[in-house]
């Protein structure tokens, strides 16, 4: 069995012959979710971009390319237990060469444990998948291995600490941060599909009855099972934009600090794909949505067009750029490492590396500089990140405000912000969890500071 054993068991079961008359389907979404699993975990690509790019996913009828995302994005949140069931049955490491037995596996362990596949289906297929891949020579281990699974596989899946579904970077960050039982809460809260969130132009509770969803605080209409997005009542006539409850919080803020904003000229940072803009819009103040992508700027307009809005759109770098005259207020939605979004994007987890938080906190930080610098005396700065980071949340906040005297924090209340009332951190930011209004779906995980500018200082 080349350099992967199967551990000792009381009897090795045998290999189950290859149906002639399996369907080619099934085939073929699964090589499709292996290729996925290869680019995202071995190659660095986010799983959004390897969707796109991939022909073999394209090729597959929507069914069946809806199945392979399913069960690429069931490993990618389950992954750390997903390993830990293989390494109870499995003595030595696969060689290089074979990592996509490795995926084959994973992906049988996620049907078998997870997605509650049949289990002559999950063999069958997972043997064939070796033919496919070239590596036939494992027929005999694959097939042995989720026998193995599917008997006895469930009691180690359900012992596994749900917070190996993170690597041990994150765990210890988040285990700093928030402690040992929250970030539990985290790693359970990211196992789910999120459901889907809109913010809304008009009654909330209106949109609500009419979408068959439910409303959060602060307005947000959230939709479980909703389907095809570009189908729902009001997305052609643009009623709502998606955008995650959490992801909401930091134009809120802004918007109960400056009261009135009707002719407020607000400048958004990293604007792109507007869902922010498009709350400040909708309540009257006149925006500069700047972005230094020009493709994801085309996608901010789109998004205006279809909500029948217009900002003035700028694509530049935002660390150098300034605006003709200062601005009453600065949204910073900052580039970041994203690890608050873990649950909507799953790969984010194990394509992240401590230092990219390290280099986006010194981004962050120059943003910051060049946001103060666009501001009037009075004015007011909101900066957010969907990040769980320290480095990337209170501790940039902490140097800036070190550093640019002339700016005080604003405490926050949730109320106003529409967060639960554990959001609000002793310093008077926000910090929202992706456990938060866990009994309600989550929420994705930010940190949220509101400075504002002394005047005359």
């Amino acid at each position: 069995m080349d350099r992967f054993a199967l551990k000792k068991s009381a009897k090795s079961p045998p290999e189950p012959a290859v149906k002639k008359d399996a369907v080619r389907q099934g085939v073929d979404a699964r090589a499709a979710a292996v290729n996925m699993l290869d680019v995202v975990l071995r190659k660095g690509t986010s799983l959004d971009d390897a969707l796109v790019q991939s022909r073999s996913m394209a090729a597959l009828e929507p069914r069946d390319r809806a199945f392979a995302r399913m069960m690429v994005a069931t490993v990618l949140r389950r992954l750390g237990q997903i390993d830990a069931v293989l390494d109870a049955f499995v003595e030595n490491p696969l060689p290089d060469r074979a990592f996509a037995v490795r995926n084959i596996l994973r992906l049988g362990v996620a049907q078998l444990l997870v997605l509650e596949t049949p289990a002559h289906a999950v063999v069958d297929n997972s043997v064939r998948l070796c033919i496919v891949v070239r590596q036939q020579g494992f027929k005999g281990l694959v097939n042995a291995v989720l026998r193995r699974v599917s008997r006895d596989g469930a009691v180690i899946f359900a012992k596994a600490d749900p917070a190996l579904n993170a690597p041990k970077w994150l765990r210890e960050s988040w285990t700093k941060s928030y402690g040992a039982e929250k970030t539990v809460a985290i790693a359970k809260a990211h196992l789910a599909e999120p459901p889907l969130d809109l913010t809304v132009r008009g009654n909330p509770e209106e949109w609500a009855k009419r979408l068959g969803g439910e409303v959060l605080p602060g307005g947000t209409v959230r939709l479980r099972g909703a389907g095809e997005v570009t189908g729902l009542v009001g997305f052609k006539g643009g009623g709502w934009w998606v955008q995650d409850a959490a992801a909401s919080v930091p134009a809120r803020l802004l918007l109960s600090a400056l009261g009135d904003a009707a002719g407020k000229k607000i400048i958004d940072l990293c604007a792109a794909p507007g869902g922010k803009t498009a709350q400040l819009l909708a309540a009257g103040a006149t925006v500069t949505a700047l972005d230094r992508s020009e493709q994801r700027l085309g996608r901010l307009r789109e998004n205006l067009d279809r909500l029948g809005m217009k900002a003035e759109v700028v694509a530049a770098d935002a660390t150098s750029w300034r605006p003709a005259q200062p601005a009453d207020a600065v949204l910073l939605d900052a580039p970041c490492s994203a690890t608050g979004t873990i649950r909507r994007h799953p790969d984010i987890a194990w394509n992240k590396a401590p230092e990219d938080v390290t280099r986006l906190a010194s981004l962050q930080a120059r943003l910051l500089d060049s946001a103060a610098k666009m501001l009037k005396p009075g004015g007011v700065l909101v900066y957010s990140v969907c990040s769980l980071q320290a480095e990337e949340g209170p501790d940039r906040i902490a140097s800036f405000l070190a550093a640019h005297k002339r700016f005080e924090r604003v405490p926050a209340m949730a109320a106003e912000a529409g967060v639960p009332e554990g959001a609000v951190t002793p310093d008077g930011d926000i910090r929202t969890l992706p456990c938060h209004l866990g009994d309600r779906g989550g929420m994705d995980g930010f940190f949220i500071a509101q400075l504002r500018k002394a005047v005359g200082r």
